[in-house]
């Protein structure tokens, strides 16, 4: 069976070249555009891991990333950050939340698929 991804991004042109990369890759891919968006995907598809973005409009992706932690049945759907937020101060709030890697933009797409293959095996 397809390990199931969810892409939660508001910039087309990061979530069209993700997407085909995932597929490409043989994943089972859902996007959703906004945190709100993305809480009703996780509810219905269940993903295994998830690209997040942090600035999203609406729930941030931080906000995301702490609901997914709390809500039982959630806690082990893999998080990647990727995000532009390249500070040192934003990468360990991401890793505090618990998300289990954090890539900043512009990123590899080797990157992402090595990570995402890492951390679904």
């Amino acid at each position: 069976m397809d390990k199931k991804i969810l892409i939660v991004e508001d910039e087309p042109n990061i979530v069209v070249p993700l997407q085909f990369i995932m597929k490409e890759n043989g994943y089972d891919v859902t996007v959703a555009f906004s945190g709100e968006e993305a809480v009703e995907a996780i509810s219905k598809t269940k993903p295994d891991l998830i690209l997040l973005d942090i600035m999203l409009p609406g729930m941030d992706g931080y906000e995301l990333c702490q609901t997914i932690r709390q809500k039982p049945g959630w806690e082990k759907i893999r998080i990647i950050f990727l995000t532009a937020l390249g500070r040192e101060a934003d990468m360990a709030k991401g890793m505090a939340l618990e998300a289990d890697a954090y890539i900043t933009k512009p990123f590899s797409n080797k990157e992402v698929v090595e990570k995402v293959r890492e951390l679904l095996e």
